[in-house]
């Protein structure tokens, strides 16, 4: 068994490659597409990672040369999203059930979000592996997050309490940051919790390659006109440890 871990910025992945790099002495890197894929054991599992880079096409790129390069059975995504959901926070973690392209708009050949050819708009993601990020982002959020990191760093980005949700996340190349667009995705699908730029294309192709995949998001911050303020810091300083923290559980868990 062998487990894809993507992300689209480096210091959602960095953490992770370097444990592996710790782990791992016969760890090896392959060049494929002017992307790097470290493969090897982390934390007991068989893993490829990668830096997939911003944005839908990116995203599915890379996806696919997991597959058909490295032959993963599964994937996870990690990465920051902004929250579009009422009860959602800066801090809190979303874990997708399922994913949509908010920009995705074929009409009037097809419905809107509908992906052509494939009579569908949402991608589910797998109930299994979904459910067992879903333990390691509790886990994490109640016993490892007060000692990764420092309560002065979450006070100043305004992060108290985090929580985990489970729902929608949607995908598409733009990003939101204005609270006209974050209002109307709201309108427009009233079930999303956070939106982001890669989910929904990792998503679409794990469906047509039959490839079981997973999605979270640690929320930086509300979609509206303040998204990007401290974007790089909060990357750095919080999502950061995040991303290595749940899946290390993630993957202990699984051994």
């Amino acid at each position: 068994m062998t487990l894809g871990i993507l992300a689209a910025i480096h210091d959602e992945v960095d953490g992770l490659i370097a444990a592996m790099r710790h782990d791992d002495a016969r760890a090896t890197v392959r060049t494929i597409g002017m992307r790097d894929y470290h493969v090897g054991h982390l934390y007991g599992q068989r893993c490829v990672l990668v830096l997939a880079r911003m944005g839908k096409v990116a995203a599915a790129a890379t996806t696919v040369t997991l597959v058909r390069e490295f032959g993963v059975d599964e994937i996870v995504f990690t990465g920051l999203a902004g929250g579009i959901g009422a009860e959602t926070r800066v801090g809190d973690v979303v874990v997708a059930d399922r994913t949509l392209q908010h920009d995705l708009d074929a009409r009037p050949f097809f419905a809107r979000h509908e992906v052509p050819l494939l009579d569908r708009a949402e991608f589910p993601t797998d109930p299994a592996l979904t459910a067992a990020l879903r333990d390691a982002v509790a886990g994490y959020l109640r016993d490892d997050l007060p000692t990764s990191v420092p309560a002065g760093v979450l006070a100043r980005f305004g992060v108290s309490a985090p929580r985990l949700h489970v729902g929608m996340i949607a995908s598409g190349d733009q990003f939101i940051g204005a609270p006209a667009a974050a209002a109307e995705l709201r309108e427009r699908l009233p079930g999303v919790l956070a939106v982001e730029m890669e989910g929904a294309a990792v998503a679409q192709v794990c469906h047509e390659y039959g490839v079981r995949h997973a999605v979270m998001r640690t929320l930086s911050d509300r979609a509206d006109d303040t998204a990007h303020v401290d974007f790089a810091a909060f990357l750095t300083d919080v999502a950061s440890h995040y991303s290595s923290g749940v899946l290390r559980r993630f993957l202990e868990q699984r051994g």
